[in-house]
């Protein structure tokens, strides 16, 4: 028996990109509309209550839209908008945080942020065993490419002008719509200082999350907050933590076209500063990988089936 899919917003980039990764999988049966079709609320509901799991790849307002149009007590949902990612009712789509198990059952699943599966992947089983106090003040410092723009950026930086600038930081408001997921999902009980940048890269991302001795539980230093990430991620085919000497610099290009995730510590000689990193592709792990491995749980399969690992 296959599960039947609708991809709510399949002509943006991450529904694409969702598409291209269930290609040739016999496990699923796509529903799809044509072009005039997917704009028309009449036939986008048929679809959404006709599908077992609805894939949202929509604005925020337009995927709670699409959540209200839910006539039955079966569809399911994966939200790859940031409307759900602190909701009542809502589990938060990281399996490797909140449990595969968790995620198998769900009904309202929502997608993490790109930014914010490094950010949480780095700090969240860090806070849980104690060795980053919840009230620690973070920043994390981040880069990606981009394609996490949209289809707008995409067309600014491949434009004829060239790409705008080769470095760009922004969300200097302090707002960024990450930072809510990033705090809750983290068990922080500040939110942390975000400092996100896009470079004229098509995909890639790094997150780092740079630390003093004096923000960690006594006596903590790098090699075991590396135990503890280690402990953690063991056994799992999309995050890995690297082992001992790695190369002093780290390109953003590193997880590009993969759905998996590759978390580092560097420190000094004294564990006296410390640089947690996470490098994913924004459109993988980040995004698109991370919707197909939640949807290969929540359809009972292999979480890896399909991914680019």
């Amino acid at each position: 028996m296959t599960t039947k899919i609708f991809i709510d917003g399949a002509a943006g980039t991450t529904g694409i990109q969702i598409r291209e990764r269930l290609a040739g999988r016999n496990e699923f049966s796509l529903i799809l509309l044509d072009d005039d079709a997917r704009k028309d609320d009449a036939a986008r509901a048929g679809a959404i209550n006709a599908a077992d799991i609805v894939m949202l790849c929509l604005p925020d307002e337009a995927a709670r839209q699409s959540v209200a149009m839910i006539a039955n007590d079966t569809t399911r949902v994966i939200d790859a908008s940031t409307a759900h990612r602190v909701a009542p009712g809502w589990l938060f789509g990281l399996p490797e945080i909140s449990g595969r198990e968790a995620v198998a059952n769900a009904r309202y699943v929502s997608n993490p942020g790109c930014y914010s599966t490094g950010f949480i992947a780095l700090v969240a089983p860090l806070v849980a065993a104690g060795l980053i106090p919840a009230t620690t003040q973070l920043s994390c410092n981040a880069v990606s490419g981009y394609s996490g723009g949209g289809k707008s950026m995409i067309a600014e930086y491949e434009g004829e002008g060239g790409a705008p600038s080769a470095f760009r930081t922004y969300a200097l408001t302090l707002g960024h719509k990450h930072v809510p997921e990033m705090q809750a999902r983290s068990g922080l009980a500040r939110p942390p200082l975000f400092v996100p940048a896009v470079v004229p890269v098509y995909s890639g991302m790094i997150v780092e999350v740079p630390l003093h001795a004096a923000m960690l539980d006594a006596g903590t230093d790098a090699a075991r907050l590396r135990e503890a990430l280690t402990a953690h991620y063991a056994g799992s085919a999309v995050i890995s933590v690297a082992q001992g000497h790695e190369p002093a610099t780290l390109p953003i290009e590193i997880m590009q076209d993969k759905d998996a995730m590759r978390l580092f510590v560097f420190a000094d000689a004294q564990s006296r500063q410390i640089r947690l990193v996470a490098a994913l592709d924004n459109l993988g792990k980040g995004a698109s990988g991370a919707a197909v491995q939640n949807l290969n749980l929540m359809a009972g399969l292999p979480e890896t089936t399909g991914l680019r690992l």
